[in-house]
């Protein structure tokens, strides 16, 4: 799911539109994934090797030679599938992959400045398409005041239109969301100390 040009500047203006009433700030992060898994190949493929010579030694007359080859060619085989198509991501436990995005997304805000803001507004929009995984980090003084309902309906306006391949809008969904509770709980005057545009890493 990439995100055009023209999707970037129709972002930036639903970033820019949504601060106008506020002192609080908005990030937007599009991640192809939170997390490098090189593990769970090798061991897709090592379980793959250990396990069906079995059936060559019971099935087949080959020799210990052979076989051995043949363990060989199905290690590589099935971890270069396992690389190379969503095999290796869907092998991946969903607790790991929810846990690991959730620590990215936390290390986005802080990384993108959103912690260092004196307004104590700062809301990052986060998306990484590999974990199917979706978030909104706030500032803890901001997170006291908002209930946690009006983060969530934001999440579901942003999934609604991601699942459905459309991910402009649905950060531009969760923008404007986002966009109301802040002028509500950090009324401007805004003066836009962070860039207005989505990070795709």
């Amino acid at each position: 799911m990439a995100v055009s040009a023209e999707d970037r500047k129709r972002i930036a203006d639903a970033i820019r539109a949504a601060e106008a009433n506020t002192s609080g700030e908005i990030v937007c992060v599009l991640a192809r994934a939170s997390s490098e898994y090189h593990a769970v190949p090798v061991l897709a493929g090592a379980l793959c090797a250990l396990v069906l010579p079995w059936a060559l030694v019971f099935l087949t007359q080959w020799s210990v030679e052979r076989i051995l080859i043949a363990q060989f060619f199905i290690f590589v085989l099935t971890t270069a599938i396992s690389v190379l198509t969503p095999l290796g991501m869907a092998l991946v436990p969903r607790r790991i992959k929810r846990t690991r995005a959730h620590r990215a997304a936390r290390e986005q805000f802080h990384t993108r400045g959103l912690a260092r803001l004196d307004t104590r507004a700062g809301v990052l929009i986060y998306v990484s398409l590999a974990e199917r995984y979706a978030r909104i980090v706030v500032d803890d003084h901001l997170a006291a005041k908002v209930p946690a309902n009006e983060w969530r309906a934001a999440v579901g306006a942003l999934t609604s239109h991601v699942k459905e391949g459309r991910v402009a809008n649905g950060f531009i969904a969760a923008i404007e969301r986002c966009g109301t509770v802040l002028a509500a709980q950090a009324p401007g005057p805004h003066q836009d100390k962070l860039p207005d545009r989505i990070y795709v890493i």
